[in-house]
């Protein structure tokens, strides 16, 4: 563990690591990771043997010294540095949130608080705020909603929650569904059978689940139907008992298809609903079934809401940017 010789007066920290190979780790190749934290924060960091000095401004030079705290107890616990660990640990300790010394203590201590998925393939931690308590309701409720835009994690943790859950034997298939509304009336017109004609709307699954599960293993369960992967319409008149559902793009379900979908849970499954209100691509004058529930059932217990922003998207940094710019466009009425 780094020990810290500071007070709130000085410029610096100082930061002493006892494992020098877990030191190279932490600082990355060519000390990129150094300069990533470096790049966010607007602080120097310089390496003097097993000593790493933070120079900056106060918060964000605290949030710095917790941020490679973190890392360094994540290398410790045998687990490895990237750059989206860095990533979620900068979002996790924003430079403008203000913490006393006793909760510096806590945060270092703190392994319990995380919240790990883990799947055949990785282990998946949250990356926001919002991303940790969107996964803490997928594993406590049985109907979960996630409403945000675009890039913010909200399909890929569920699938990733639903993969987890499968493994620990919790439910015996997982069934993945999503409205094909982009195709309308083209769909007939397109080669192949009817899995030729819907697997290209389904594609963001399957990429999900190839995230999680071996190529041989997935393929397998494809095709003993332990995993569904279907269009909304394919739902109607079933009951889905002992499984985990995720209903993806919900936002271009009709409330007629909302509601068969949600009426579909049966005894030991989980509901997941996923969308974002602003890519609704119903036609003019057809309600979102997405917004309909969220103003029906919000008030009722054990439903879940989870909202996310701009500032939880996860992708490349400009999705963000461009997301906050249309944001800020519809706000002025454009």
């Amino acid at each position: 563990m780094p020990t810290q010789s500071a007070t709130h007066e000085t410029t610096q920290d100082e930061l002493e690591y006892a494992d020098n190979r877990l030191l190279i780790e932490l600082c990355g190749e060519y000390d990129a990771n150094l300069t990533a934290i470096e790049s966010r924060l607007g602080v120097q960091i310089v390496r003097r043997g097993n000593v790493l000095t933070v120079i900056g401004q106060d918060e964000a030079r605290d949030t710095a010294v917790r941020v490679l705290d973190a890392l360094y107890q994540r290398l410790e616990s045998g687990k490895s540095v990237e750059a989206a660990d860095i990533d979620r640990e900068l979002r996790m300790f924003p430079a403008d949130m203000i913490v006393s010394e006793d909760q510096i203590e806590l945060f270092k201590g703190d392994a319990a608080a995380r919240v790990e998925i883990k799947t055949r393939k990785k282990l998946i931690e949250p990356r926001t705020d919002a991303q940790k308590a969107y996964v803490e309701n997928l594993f406590e409720n049985e109907l979960t909603f996630g409403i945000g835009p675009a890039g913010t994690g909200k399909t890929y943790l569920a699938v990733a929650v639903g993969v987890n859950m499968f493994i620990g034997g919790h439910v015996d298939k997982i069934i993945l569904s999503r409205p094909a509304v982009e195709a309308g009336e083209k769909l007939g017109y397109l080669p192949g059978d009817m899995k030729d004609k819907v697997d290209p709307y389904m594609q963001p699954l399957y990429d999900a689940l190839n995230d999680f599960l071996p190529g041989k293993q997935l393929a397998k369960m494809l095709e003993e139907k332990v995993i569904e992967i279907a269009p909304l319409a394919f739902m109607r008149g079933r009951t889905l008992s002992n499984a985990f559902v995720v209903l993806d793009e919900a936002q271009n379900a009709t409330s007629m298809q909302m509601k068969m979908f949600l009426t579909r849970l049966g005894e030991g499954s989980r509901m997941v609903i996923t969308g974002d209100r602003t890519q609704i691509d119903l036609p003019r004058g057809v309600s979102s079934g997405l917004r309909d529930a969220e103003r029906l059932l919000r008030h009722i217990k054990s439903i879940s809401f989870n909202y996310f922003t701009a500032k939880d998207v996860v992708r490349h940094h400009l999705v963000a940017k461009i997301i906050e710019a249309y944001e800020a466009e519809e706000a002025k009425g454009g």
